[in-house]
């Protein structure tokens, strides 16, 4: 059963991988047609950059670190809020920039729970 859940694991993998790849191709057929880059453009690529660091990572440790999802998300809210634009609503604005905030303190969090910095480590007993 442990292989056949590894098995599939990996077979999704290649089907994120695959997919990226071929969304990466779509958006610069997109911008060569358009003859323009704009931000939206450059993050929505950066979140592509991450989903295929992610794939490399799980491939090679069989795991994925909890902070690489909360970095795209990151950059997924940032990209969300740039292509909003003027119009929207400032409490909108607001919440997303807190949702950034709270996702960016939790990556603190996790970065620096394993950390001698804030003496979290437990002492051991004699």
């Amino acid at each position: 059963m442990e292989k056949i859940a590894k098995n599939l694991q990996l077979a999704l993998m290649c089907i994120i991988l695959i997919s990226t790849v071929i969304a990466v191709g779509i958006e610069i057929k997109y911008m060569i047609l358009n003859q323009s880059v704009t931000l939206a453009d450059l993050l929505l690529m950066f979140l592509y950059l991450e989903v295929l660091a992610m794939v490399r990572v799980f491939w090679d440790q069989q795991s994925i670190s909890i902070t690489l999802p909360l970095l795209i998300a990151i950059t997924a809210l940032a990209r969300f809020i740039i292509l909003q634009g003027k119009e929207m609503d400032p409490t909108a604005l607001v919440y997303e920039a807190v949702a950034i905030v709270l996702i960016a303190t939790a990556i603190v969090i996790l970065r620096l729970r394993h950390s001698d910095k804030l003496g979290l480590k437990r002492k051991k007993s004699k």
